[in-house]
């Protein structure tokens, strides 16, 4: 992954941004530019290694980001990738006057900023099984997260799980829920880079078959009663 001179730019104004708006607002607890290069920007790319370019490139390809925060995954790999089309779903206001503001700031277009909770913007036909990839970064454990992820996926998409760590009892639990929800695990893929100090995973999940019309369950069901 090599960035040319604009993205390079662009990385450098997000980090700016970043750290002037946590000081109104808490986006991050790593502030240290070494630290969110690695962290944020250089953990949210990796995803790209699961990404064969060509589907990027494809007009149909299209991404989710749930629970984007500051906006990890979904924004640096926007910057990596700017023919991608990308939806930020976030449900905490503050955030997503910084995912505006940050949209504007890095010139990005084929963005948009939706402010609402997974459970309830799942249920949206414009969103609904309206996905080719689907991402969620430190959100929630796998099962409660099969939930807010896997509705948004269309049939043949794929949901990509960013995991560290003692990954394996996680992923036991959640079969069941990954299952329920029209999915199937396909791939973990180990993050091999000397950047990393920790275990490092994508958990790649194709969407199978449609999602049950009751999920997502209300909103705070799906982490109080993962399936």
């Amino acid at each position: 992954m090599k960035l040319n001179s604009r993205q390079a730019k662009q990385f450098e104004l997000y980090y700016q941004e970043l750290i002037e708006w946590n000081k109104k607002i808490n986006l991050t607890a790593i502030t240290d530019c070494s630290s969110v290069q690695v962290k944020h920007f250089l953990d949210s790319l990796t995803v790209a290694l699961a990404l064969p370019e060509e589907e990027v490139g494809r007009p149909d390809f299209n991404i989710a980001d749930i629970g984007t925060g500051a906006g990890f995954p979904g924004v640096p790999l926007k910057i990596l990738f700017p023919e991608l089309r990308l939806v930020l779903i976030e449900p905490t206001t503050k955030k997503t006057a910084f995912l505006h503001h940050i949209i504007h700031k890095l010139e990005l277009e084929n963005v948009e900023v939706l402010n609402a909770r997974a459970e309830e913007a799942a249920h949206l036909p414009l969103y609904r099984e309206q996905f080719a990839l689907v991402l969620s970064r430190a959100v929630a454990p796998l099962p409660t997260l099969a939930e807010l992820t896997l509705p948004f996926c269309r049939l043949g998409g794929r949901f990509i799980a960013q995991k560290k760590g003692d990954i394996a009892r996680e992923m036991t639990r959640a079969e069941e829920a990954i299952a329920t929800l029209g999915g199937k695990l396909s791939q973990v893929k180990k993050i091999e880079l000397d950047e990393f100090d920790d275990a490092r995973y994508l958990l790649i999940i194709d969407k199978i078959c449609s999602t049950p019309g009751k999920y997502p369950r209300r909103p705070g069901v799906p982490g109080r009663r993962p399936i």
